[in-house]
């Protein structure tokens, strides 16, 4: 009986220690779990803005939901609410990114010529460019109901966009707008900029929804998209008189 005892003393110990070994595995299961959520070494802004932007390009707007962007990124679906409060705050995040691209292109188009008119016309080229190389973006940033335009960072990018077409329209007609001249425009001023900004605006969603395919078919062998846009832009050029 003794032996047996003693025994029993010597086995229970052993018993008791299997659990405690299976209870050490959870927390590091759960460990690794946990430590996925800093996506991209912690930077889970910005993979979840280029989660969003996967999104877009594939599903389109409609299919831009807040989960749909976490399942995308492989996070929890509270990620995108924490990092930018509701949809209309990742939308709006997402739209200054592309702002800020299409900026961008059309500067550097501007820069890549000299005089004035051939400026603006390469500005005017590399906004329709932008849109055909990046549709569901494009879509995205004139949604206005869809957006909080006071968002800073979207209202910068807006605004940045504005002036350098009103820049691009000043320049075209030997003007200088810029600073504090465009906080007080003319009506023959406003005119210029809403005649060439719907003029390209409109030209670039006739474009995106195929509705210049009868016309582009009926064009000269040789010409499209940059001939027809260009022989466009140019007739709203004023001619001096007599020519």
């Amino acid at each position: 009986m003794a032996r047996a005892s003693r025994e029993s003393r010597v086995t229970r110990p052993a018993a008791r220690r299997r659990p405690a070994r299976v209870a050490t595995e959870r927390p590091a299961n759960r460990r690794r779990s946990a430590g996925e959520a800093p996506y991209h070494h912690g930077d889970l802004h910005d993979a979840l803005l280029a989660a969003a932007e996967q999104v877009l390009e594939r599903d389109g707007l409609p299919g831009l939901t807040l989960r749909a962007v976490a399942r995308e990124a492989g996070v929890s679906h509270a990620a995108p609410t924490h990092h930018f409060g509701d949809l209309s705050g990742l939308l709006s995040e997402l739209a200054a990114i592309g702002f800020r691209r299409f900026n961008a292109a059309m500067i550097a188009a501007g820069n890549s010529e000299t005089l004035p008119l051939m400026k603006a016309l390469a500005r005017a080229k590399a906004y329709v460019a932008y849109a055909q190389a990046q549709p569901g973006m494009y879509g995205l940033m004139f949604r206005t109901e869809r957006l909080d335009m006071m968002r800073p960072s979207l209202h910068e990018a807006a605004t940045a966009s504005f002036e350098g077409l009103a820049t691009a329209v000043s320049l075209s007609r030997n003007e200088k707008m810029t600073g504090e001249a465009l906080e007080t425009l003319s009506l023959d001023q406003a005119a210029a900029i809403a005649r060439a900004w719907s003029l390209v605006h409109g030209f670039t969603m006739l474009l995106l929804d195929g509705r210049l395919k009868d016309i582009l078919h009926r064009l000269p062998e040789g010409t499209g998209v940059d001939q027809l846009l260009d022989a466009m832009l140019r007739s709203t050029v004023p001619r001096p008189p007599g020519m």
